[in-house]
C-alpha cells in the first residue's frame, strides 16, 4: 500500500512511521518542511522510505505529493491551542483553506482514503459533560479547535460530494518517546523531563484541570486500526477513557520516578477547558480494548527514553 504522511517528522508522525514500517507491504512517503527534521529516524529506516521536503501552504503542489498514493495521513497543524486565538484569520487560512487544496488534489488523483488527526481536547469546548462521546455538541473555545472541526466538516463534504473516504481521530493528549520535552505541548512528557532534571515545573491554574492522557503506542495502534477499517463510523475518539487531574499527574510522576518535584503554580488560562476526557466506547466496540499502558507505566517508559536520548 502506498502511504504518504504529511507532517511526518513530528511526535505522532515519527511514531506512526516506525509502526507502519513493521509492515513490509507499506511503501511510505514522509513529508515535512525540512529533511533535517527526520533526525529521529535511523539510517536503516530512512533507506526504507521516501523523504520529501515540502511546506504546507497555499502554494504547495499537492497533486505531485499525492499522485499514486492510496492513503494520506494529515498530521499537519501550524498552530497550538494556547496561542491559536492570537492570529485567527491567518491560522484559518494556513490550516483550513490549505487543507481544502489538499483534498482537491486527493479527489483529482483518486486517493482512496484520508486520515485526519483531529483534537479530542479542543473540538468539544467547555460546555459538555465528560466522558465526552462523538455525538456531543462541538463548540470550541480556541481557534485551534475550530480549525480541527472545520477540517472534519470539509472531509464530510468531500465525501458527500466526491466519495472521498476518510477517517477522523479525535485524539486526547498523547505522550511518550519522540515528543519534545521542552515544547508547548505534552504535559506528561514535560513534567517527566523536568523531574529527571530537578527543574521547576510550571502549572497553569491550581492543578485541578482534568485531562485525558494516552501513551503514544496505544494511540498509534488505535490510529492504525481505524485507518485500516473500511466500514462503520468515520469519526472516533481515541484516549484513555478516564480523566486525570494535573495534580494527580504530578503526583504520579513523583511516585513513579522517586522524585520530589518543584512546582510553580501560575494563573489559569481562558483557553483551558476545566474538564475534558473522552468516551472511547465507539472505538472499543469496533476494535477491542484501547489502553494497554497505564499512566504510571507510561511515565516510566517515557523517562527511560528521555534518559537515553536527552540526558
Amino acid at each position: 500500500m502506498n502511504v504518504i504522511i504529511l507532517g511526518a517528522a513530528g511526535f505522532i508522525g515519527t511514531n506512526l512511521t516506525k509502526h507502519l514500517l513493521a509492515d513490509t507491504n507499506n511503501r511510505l512517503t514522509l513529508v515535512d518542511g525540512n529533511i533535517s527534521y527526520f533526525s529521529n529516524l535511523t539510517e536503516t529506516e530512512k533507506n526504507k522510505v521516501l523523504l520529501v521536503e515540502s511546506n504546507f501552504t497555499e502554494d504547495t503542489d499537492f497533486e505531485s505529493l499525492v499522485k499514486g498514493q492510496d492513503v494520506v495521513y494529515h498530521l499537519v497543524s501550524t498552530t497550538v491551542p494556547s496561542t491559536s486565538n492570537q492570529h485567527i484569520p491567518q491560522e484559518i487560512v494556513a490550516n483550513v483553506v490549505v487543507t481544502a487544496r489538499l483534498l482537491d488534489a486527493c479527489v483529482k488523483l483518486a486517493v482512496k482514503k484520508v486520515i485526519f488527526i483531529s483534537s479530542g481536547g479542543t473540538v468539544y469546548g467547555k460546555d459538555v459533560k465528560s466522558p465526552i462521546s462523538e455525538e456531543s455538541v462541538t463548540s470550541p473555545i480556541s481557534s485551534y479547535g475550530l480549525q480541527k472541526l472545520s477540517i472534519e466538516k470539509l472531509l464530510y463534504l468531500y465525501q458527500y460530494m466526491y466519495g472521498l473516504d476518510y477517517r477522523v481521530i479525535r485524539l486526547a493528549n498523547p505522550y511518550g518517546p519522540y515528543q519534545r520535552p521542552n515544547g508547548v505541548l505534552g504535559a506528561v512528557t514535560t513534567f517527566t523531563y523536568k523531574a529527571l532534571n530537578d527543574e521547576p515545573i510550571r502549572v497553569y491554574g491550581d492543578g485541578t484541570v482534568i485531562r485525558d492522557f494516552i501513551y503514544i503506542d496505544d494511540a498509534v495502534r488505535a490510529i492504525k486500526n481505524i485507518s485500516n477499517s473500511n466500514k462503520g463510523p468515520r469519526v472516533f475518539n481515541v484516549g484513555s477513557g478516564s480523566g486525570t487531574s494535573i495534580k494527580t499527574v504530578l503526583e504520579t510522576v513523583a511516585d513513579s520516578l522517586g522524585k520530589k518535584l518543584q512546582i510553580d503554580f501560575l494563573p489559569g488560562r481562558k483557553v483551558d477547558v476545566p474538564v475534558n476526557y473522552l468516551n472511547i466506547n465507539r472505538y472499543e466496540d469496533n476494535f477491542g480494548s484501547l489502553v494497554a499502558v497505564p499512566l504510571s507505566l507510561g511515565i516510566v517508559k517515557t523517562a527511560e527514553f528521555l534518559q537515553d536520548s536527552y540526558l
